[in-house]
Order: structure tokens, then C-alpha cells, then sequence
């Protein structure tokens, strides 16, 4: 990578007082011109690279379930190549997150690559943290696409203030998630209109905010990037299903009940 992109991965973002209010009120804040199409563009090759090298057995769209047509998912991205270590452990868009939140400072969580392949279909509803055995609710994801994403790609999209009550938080990626979240989004009368994002936008959303993503109806890939942040005193929580278990010994391994999520899978990213 250039040295404009390392200097562009370490400058600071200025983050406003009406976008940390959006996040703390609606659940979710989507930041224009974040990143640089240049800038996009060379990493996203090798992030794209890297998911193509270790999905190579993946099923045909015919027969797989509604969630492995969602997207192929692949996490930790970072330890499998040190160009999209580079990118997944930006100082630029952890300290976007930690202002956001109100945090002196951010872990990493995991990253986790997203593409949605065409005729991928919907992603259902879900909140992240049903997943994540986390003692606070301080954690939020960059949602960040590697193209411009039109709706017709299937971007993800937020129920308004759906991260205040319990519309469905123990449920994951499923059929029955699908219709018993979406009847409560209904219900309640939550805003969940989908946008597109212009190549460069980031959306950061809180770890209990119900989201979604309708199918890929292009002819194109639809990659995206996700960095999971979370505060730097988060401690780990007693996990609360087996999701939690598993993402417990996979992303914090080493570390007991009650300590800081502290892991050497767990760096620092931003600190004041």
C-alpha cells in the first residue's frame, strides 16, 4: 500500500455531536466519505482475494439454507494477510467508533467479510450481540462496502431505536428471526427504510440494533468489509447461548468470566 493510504488510514475523521446523538437515539449513523474510493479500491482486492483463496468449497446456491445464501461470512481477515491487517486495525475508523460511543478507547472484536454474491438472497433480521458474550452495550460495527451499493445490491439497513427494547434479542440469523423480529419492527412502528451507499460511506450500528439486507438482484458481487468494535473496559460477560460459547473461545481465548476482554486477539485500536 502507498503512503497516502497509510496517512489516510491514521488522520483523524471529524466526528460530529449530531452523529454521536443519531447512534445513541436511532442505533445506527451512516458517515459519508470515510474512505477514499483509491483507497477502497486497493484493499478491497486483497480482501476480496483473501475470501475468494479460502471459499473455495462453498455449496451451489440451490441447496444451501436460507442463511448460506446470505453471504459468504469469513472473520479474521486480518490474521490471514498483513495487507488487510493493515486495514482492519485502522486507527481512523476505530477512533470513529470510540467517539461515537463515548469511549476513551476500543478493542477489536473481530473483523468479518460480508459478500453477498448475486442471487444471494436476504439477510433476516438480527441484532449482533445476541452473538457476543459482552457485559455492556458498548459495542458498535463499521459496516463498510467496497463499492458503491445500490438497493438493488441488498446494502444493509436499521429499524430505528430498535436497539433500546427487546424486539427479538434472542434470536439469531434465521427463518423464525425473519418474521417474529419483523413482526415486532412492524408492530412498534420502528423507520426501517433501506438506502444505497455511495462508494466511501461507512455505517456504524450498535450491537443490539435490529438490521437486515434484502438480496443481491445485480450481476455483480456485493463486498463488504466489517470491523467489530468494542470499549477497552468491556469484560466478559457469561455467555448466554452457545453462539456466545463458541464466539467466546474463538475471539477471546484465555480469558475468564468477569476479566477485560483483553485477548491477543483483542488489540487496542484507539486510545486517548
Amino acid at each position: 500500500m502507498s503512503e497516502n493510504s497509510d496517512e489516510e488510514l491514521d488522520r483523524s475523521y471529524p466526528v460530529e455531536d449530531w452523529q454521536i446523538q443519531a447512534l445513541r437515539e436511532k442505533g445506527h449513523v451512516t458517515l459519508r466519505g470515510v474512505l477514499s474510493p483509491e483507497l477502497l479500491a486497493a484493499f478491497g482486492s486483497e480482501i476480496s482475494r483473501v475470501v475468494e483463496e479460502h471459499n473455495r468449497d462453498a455449496l451451489p446456491m440451490e441447496i444451501r439454507s436460507s442463511y448460506g445464501k446470505s453471504f459468504i461470512q469469513m472473520a479474521n481477515l486480518w490474521q490471514r494477510s498483513e495487507v488487510v491487517k493493515r486495514f482492519s486495525l485502522n486507527r481512523r475508523c476505530a477512533e470513529i467508533a470510540a467517539r461515537l460511543m463515548g469511549c476513551s478507547g476500543v478493542r477489536m472484536w473481530h473483523d468479518q467479510a460480508l459478500f453477498k454474491e448475486p442471487g444471494g438472497g436476504i439477510t433476516s433480521w438480527h441484532c449482533d450481540q445476541f452473538f457476543w458474550p459482552m457485559s455492556s452495550e458498548r459495542s458498535v460495527t463499521a459496516w463498510i462496502p467496497l463499492q458503491a451499493t445500490p438497493l438493488e445490491m441488498g446494502p444493509v439497513y436499521f429499524a430505528d431505536r430498535s436497539h433500546t427494547e427487546d424486539y427479538g434479542r434472542n434470536m439469531g440469523i434465521s427463518d423464525e428471526g425473519e418474521v417474529r423480529i419483523g413482526a415486532a419492527i412492524s408492530d412498534a412502528e420502528l423507520d426501517c427504510e433501506p438506502k444505497p451507499f455511495d462508494l466511501g460511506d461507512v455505517s456504524f450500528h450498535s450491537g443490539w440494533t435490529m438490521h437486515r439486507a434484502e438480496e443481491n438482484r445485480t450481476g455483480e458481487m456485493r463486498g463488504v468489509m466489517t470491523i467489530i468494535y468494542m470499549d477497552a473496559e468491556m469484560r466478559l460477560a457469561p455467555p448466554a447461548n452457545p453462539f456466545q460459547e463458541h464466539d467466546r473461545k474463538t475471539w477471546c481465548p484465555g480469558i475468564e468470566v468477569g476479566e477485560l476482554m483483553a485477548s491477543s486477539l483483542n488489540p487496542v485500536l484507539f486510545s486517548d
